[in-house]
């Protein structure tokens, strides 16, 4: 079962349904912000459209202190630490007015391009609106039991003293370094102390005030408490390291529960978003960020990359092209298994609707892998590539969905692909590139360009003649890769031989191989077995070969044998016997025969 369909399975469809997840805009937001944020999305699009009455609802915890300094800005916001985040100016430059909607305004424009339907809320409103008056009484009334729910459930010990609240000081502004130390059911006395917390310093200032309409805050657990009492909340997921047992969440439901009587939201736990491994933080800089993550996916790669995976299991993204292709690819085939009609695909047919915004209709565009290559190649129209690849014109979905595609992969190469992923086409054949090349490179362009010439000009064609014409040099497919990497490319590697060579165009391809010139015995040498290796071949491959000739050549006093066996599968192979000196006629058919008893093969002139 789709983790969707769990959720589905556990709510009262008579029940209205109000969905909740908040983000503190303490810095840029990284990307696995948005994985709460379209686990949430996905919840609230699959009630949609099975018909519940549900809201989603997103806010900015702006109310927060500043308690670290977004990377490469401490010269800004240093002297800031411990205000609430929506009283500190903005970075210099900025259009915003204040910290908070600098970073969060960006955040929430990600969330119109992700087709994320949220209303948003910011706690600054919140507060100062008077909405939570009656929640925070009721906490600082009911302090006692809740100090114990924290000792039962995570055994965090409470001194006698402790309020859940804290003010914003009077003195300095900070409100991450007060305490309150005592209620007396109207105002609220507090200190604010200089080494309450590590990361910013009270002045000590000492004051009294009413702890209603934005004068203060609540702690985070218990500002969920507030927040599902007073809205009446009925799902909200919250990351794997707040789901643990004993955990923020199993605080914040038991004290809903037993303190207020009401019933804890249905709760989606979700794992991080790892970067190679590393979890992401804004402050340290670890890991891309969502607008940048959002300038590189299209809507529907990026919602699929965060909801592909169950939400308790972490999603660990690399940006290598391994990886990308993958994610490209696995979507690809989620698609063709959405429009395929049959049963057995119904979860793929579940995590498209969730990804894609446009379900209307199937999609036929070229691979993330090959377009990746295209774009490297200026001479190809990548649309007209794409219309010849289906064999029809675009639709105007295919058209957007590979504009989007083409301006991933140009992004991908930017930012993210090594030197080794990236490659440029060699317009000339320069004397470093030959200086490359090794002589068994130089029998692979001799027999390939032959051979080219007799297929159909296909990117299967090309790739599998190269895999024929190397068992005829012989050359290990490695290095015939090498060679053609090295002649177009100037690079030991680079994409799929087959898709370049082909792209590059028949004629361009040919003209550059026959461009080469070369002397055939270092080739003969390179390419050569020993009498004992080619009897070797012989006896193990008697079985399969239907048929075997043998040629002779010779140059520059020195010669060679060449036999060519044909196997029952159709493949042809070469093996050459390499001598140092022209051989008589008598002395060829010596070695031929010597070969043919003892491996009992018939050989034959070519």
């Amino acid at each position: 079962m789709f983790w969707t369909q769990e959720v589905l399975k556990a709510l009262d469809k008579n029940e209205v349904q109000l969905i909740n997840d908040s983000k503190t805009p303490s810095g840029e937001p990284h990307v696995g912000s948005l994985r709460g944020v379209l686990v949430h999305d996905a919840i609230f699009k699959v009630l949609k459209g099975e018909d519940y009455q549900v809201k989603y609802i997103f806010g900015s915890d702006d109310y927060d202190p500043v308690d670290e300094i977004p990377k490469g800005q401490d010269d800004h916001f240093t002297k800031y630490l411990g205000m609430p985040l929506c009283n500190v100016p903005p970075p210099p430059g900025s259009e915003y007015s204040d910290m908070a909607e600098h970073f969060i305004s960006g955040f929430f424009k990600i969330f119109d391009d992700l087709g994320v339907k949220a209303e948003k809320y910011r706690m600054r409103d919140v507060y100062r609106s008077g909405k939570f008056n009656e929640a925070i009484e009721k906490i600082l009334l009911k302090r006692d039991a809740i100090k114990e729910i924290y000792r039962q459930v995570s055994g965090s010990e409470k001194s006698d003293k402790w309020y859940p609240f804290q003010v914003i000081c009077e003195n300095c502004g900070r409100i991450g370094t007060t305490e309150v130390i005592d209620f007396d059911g109207k105002e609220v006395t507090y200190v604010c102390r200089p080494d309450l917390v590590k990361w910013a310093t009270g002045c000590g200032h000492t004051g009294k005030m009413s702890p209603y309409d934005g004068n203060g805050k609540l702690p985070w657990k218990l500002e969920w408490v507030a927040k599902w009492m007073t809205w009446g909340i009925t799902i909200e997921g919250a990351g794997m390291d707040h789901s643990t047992k004993g955990g923020s969440r199993d605080v914040s439901g038991r004290i809903l529960r037993e303190v207020f009587g009401k019933k804890p939201p249905y709760n989606v736990p979700y794992g991080f978003f790892l970067t190679e491994g590393a979890k992401m933080s804004s402050s340290k800089g670890i890991g891309a960020t969502a607008r940048e993550m959002n300038e590189f996916l299209a809507p529907e790669m990026l919602r699929y990359l965060m909801l592909s995976t169950p939400p308790k299991r972490a999603i660990n993204f690399s940006p290598s092209e391994s990886f990308i292709v993958k994610l490209y690819n696995d979507f690809d085939s989620v698609r063709e298994g959405a429009f395929s009609g049959l049963e057995e695909k119904e979860q793929q047919r579940q995590i498209y609707q969730i990804s894609e915004l446009n379900t209307s209709e199937n999609y036929h565009i070229p691979s993330f892998s090959l377009i990746k290559n295209l774009v490297q190649m200026p001479h190809i129209d990548i649309y007209a590539a794409a219309r010849e690849l289906k064999g029809d014109g675009l639709t105007e979905l295919e058209g957007y969905r590979l504009g989007s595609r083409i301006r991933s992969a140009k992004f991908w190469l930017e930012h993210f692909a090594t030197d080794e992923d990236k490659f440029t086409i060699q317009h000339e054949l320069t004397e470093e590139i030959l200086e490359k090349l090794e002589p068994e490179h130089y029998g692979l362009i001799q027999q390939f360009r032959q051979d080219l010439h007799h297929i159909e000009w296909t990117e299967t064609n090309i790739q599998q003649q190269i895999f024929d014409s190397s068992r005829m040099v012989p050359i290990t497919p490695k290095s015939s890769f090498k060679a053609m990497y090295l002649i177009f490319l100037n690079k030991d590697r680079g994409p799929q031989v087959g898709n370049l060579l082909y792209y590059l165009g028949r004629e361009t391809v040919l003209n550059r191989l026959e461009s080469i010139q070369f002397s055939e015995p270092p080739v003969w040498k390179a390419c050569s077995v020993t009498l004992a290796e080619l009897n070797d071949f012989g006896n193990e491959h008697k079985e399969k070969i239907v048929s075997a000739h043998y040629r002779y050549k010779a140059e520059r006093q020195v010669s060679c044998i060449e036999f060519i066996f044909e196997l029952n599968n159709g493949q042809k192979m070469l093996r050459r016997l390499y001598f140092e000196s022209y051989l008589e006629p008598e002395e060829v058919v010596k070695v031929v025969d010597d070969f043919a008893n003892k491996s009992n093969i018939v050989v034959l002139p070519d």
